[in-house]
């Protein structure tokens, strides 16, 4: 049984997130025999918010339990509400129909802290080299070479000459939008976003 602050923690929280599903264009798409619960659109919200969350976030983030979390994350994608994809041992969840391919990917990777970090550590400074990056990142140099490799086959990133992202505004766009569901690093790319634009957006 829990504990009282504890499930009205998760009532707050149900109910936060499901006010974003309620104001997206998902509202009204779950079930009519779910329409006493704030579940489902807390789900759809959540994922609308954290677009690239896999299954365990989803579930504890939202404090809920596992069987309730894969019922409805079955229902909302079988209702054509959300759509998933698999990223290694992970099954990464997004809003239906909202973003490309390479969106995903960018995403799913943008989810892994070291990937993450790279790819901001490259958005700062296009030219950093494989040892600068570890520096900055506290890591060693064949963890940034792995890292790199494992952006490569995801088709994020080049090596042809040095380290180099592909298609590095989207990738920022996708951090600013989404920095408040990413972390500190992602947060502070985003207040000094403005600088970074003639980079991306370049010639």
């Amino acid at each position: 049984m829990e504990r009282p602050d504890v499930d009205q923690s998760k009532r707050a929280t149900l109910r936060r997130f499901a006010a974003l599903g309620a104001a997206s264009p998902l509202v009204g798409l779950a079930s009519a025999e779910e329409s006493d619960s704030d579940t489902p659109e807390a789900i759809a919200g959540y994922i609308s918010a954290t677009p690239g969350a896999h299954f365990s976030k989803v579930r504890d983030d939202l404090q809920l339990g596992t069987g309730e979390t894969q019922h409805h994350l079955d229902e909302l994608e079988s209702s054509g509400v959300i759509e998933s994809r698999r990223d290694g041992d992970y099954r990464r969840f997004f809003p239906a129909d909202q973003f490309s391919e390479f969106e995903q990917t960018t995403l799913g990777q943008l989810r892994r802290e070291t990937p993450r970090r790279m790819m901001i550590a490259l958005l700062d400074d296009p030219t950093a080299t494989a040892g600068a990056i570890a520096d900055r990142l506290g890591v060693s140099r064949p963890a940034v070479s792995n890292c790199a490799k494992t952006l490569e086959s995801a088709g994020l990133l080049s090596r042809a000459d040095g380290y180099s992202l592909v298609d590095p505004e989207t990738i920022l766009l996708l951090l600013v939008r989404y920095a408040d569901s990413f972390g500190e690093d992602a947060a502070t790319l985003a207040a000094t976003a403005p600088s970074l634009v003639e980079y991306t957006g370049g010639e």
